[in-house]
């Protein structure tokens, strides 16, 4: 049967960066693997980001969501049914931030999945930054994706901020109980570590960190009224004047509670600019992808004054 690993993570916590590298490792193991990309928005940026792993032993796929979590699952059931007989040894599932794992879970129970496919590791990406102050839908997210996972992983971390280990296990604890989930998170269940220093023994332990099987409330917040997505197609800003603006919406709380902003820019050069920001970390560099899509992710989004810094959405 083929191995399912999902990789989990609140919005802008670096799944795509750790997939990439865990990606890369089975591959040098051996192993033919795919890379689901299945994202919450209409359109998906982070495919582009992972064109570098493709190849013999990696192929790339992709769904897209936005349109109600039932003809979401849909497609994932149908996609998974397309790739039963390519012969992978894994299929690593990065969903977007906004993603309940047990959606998966009910998937693979139905037929013919359930004798093609077989659960295998949970894996939640856990940025050291996380603010203790989001919203409770976002809360209910977080817990909701950490306390099925057989290893969470601490990204951004570093020698200056190690100590966030422990503070980051209070927060999920304190997230644990508010939402009465029958899972205490101890620290031998986190992976804290510069990920440029993780070596084939720290893979190899991620590698079968499986996955758990908590009990808790479902609660009812939709995806589709807790958070949004627009997209702003064929976005061309100097790159001044884009790092600028950046700063201002995250600034700015008329502008609803923004999230993550990502996406490729025309900014007068050669190549496009790539852009992917949080509230706490914004990273620019250039990619050679040849559309330009700005992405703004956030709740209660307000469209008018974002239009201020960033013009009018196209969705």
């Amino acid at each position: 049967m083929t191995k399912i690993d999902l990789i989990t993570g609140f919005l802008g916590a670096g799944k795509t960066t750790f997939l990439k590298k865990y990606a890369k490792y089975l591959i040098n193991k051996g192993e033919k693997i795919c890379v689901l990309e299945n994202d919450f928005g209409a359109i998906n940026v982070d495919m582009v980001l992972l064109n570098e792993i493709a190849g013999d032993n990696c192929n790339l796929e992709m769904i897209v969501g936005g349109d109600g979590a039932e003809a979401h699952k849909r497609r994932l059931k149908t996609k998974l049914i397309a790739m039963g007989m390519s012969g992978y040894d894994r299929v690593i599932i990065e969903p977007s931030g906004i993603f309940d794992p047990d959606e998966l879970f009910d998937t693979l129970y139905e037929e013919p999945l359930d004798r093609w496919y077989e659960m295998n590791n949970i894996i939640c990406i856990l940025d050291a930054e996380t603010e203790d102050n989001i919203s409770k839908a976002s809360r209910y997210m977080l817990m909701s994706e950490a306390v099925s996972a057989g290893k969470i992983i601490i990204s951004k971390i570093n020698d200056e901020n190690t100590y966030k280990k422990g503070k980051i296990v209070d927060l999920l604890n304190k997230t644990i109980e508010e939402f009465a989930c029958n899972r205490k998170i101890d620290e031998k269940d986190i992976i804290a570590k510069a990920w440029d220093n993780l070596r084939d023994k720290d893979f190899d332990l991620i590698a079968r960190a499986g996955y758990r099987k908590a009990e808790y409330v479902k609660r009812a917040f939709e995806n589709a009224d807790a958070y949004q997505t627009l997209f702003y197609f064929d976005f061309d800003m100097p790159i001044n004047e884009l790092e600028k603006a950046v700063k201002m919406i995250f600034g700015d709380q008329k502008c609803g509670n923004v999230l993550r902003i990502k996406g490729f820019i025309d900014t007068g050069g050669i190549k496009k600019t790539e852009i992917n920001a949080t509230r706490t970390k914004l990273m620019i560099g250039e990619s050679e992808t040849e559309r330009a899509v700005l992405i703004v992710i956030g709740e209660a989004l307000n469209k008018d004054r974002l239009k201020k810094y960033i013009g009018e959405p196209s969705i």
